[in-house]
């Protein structure tokens, strides 16, 4: 199998089609989409979790509180965030 730098490459630089990136496209959008069931099924309320939040630069730790159909409710010392369940890592 290429590395990602081969791949990020010839997608970057290489000939393809519009079909084909398209094609590229829906591939790696399916892709996240079962990364993110396999996540909420592995998630339960009461489990630790912790995700990386960009606006504070820190990771943040808290309980799953409710799993949703895109995001899952987390409780912390800081209140409660809807988070993807794809930045969720468990602790």
């Amino acid at each position: 199998m290429n590395t990602i730098n081969e791949v990020t490459h010839s997608i970057m630089f290489g000939d393809f089609t519009n079909e084909q990136l398209n094609a590229i496209t829906q591939a790696m959008k399916y892709r996240r989409t079962q990364l993110s069931k396999e996540v909420k099924q592995s998630m339960a309320p009461g489990v630790t979790v912790k995700f990386y939040h960009p606006k504070q630069g820190r990771d943040i730790t808290g309980t799953v509180n409710r799993i949703k159909q895109k995001y899952i409710l987390v409780d912390t010392a800081q209140g409660r965030y809807n988070v993807p369940a794809n930045l969720l890592e468990t602790v």
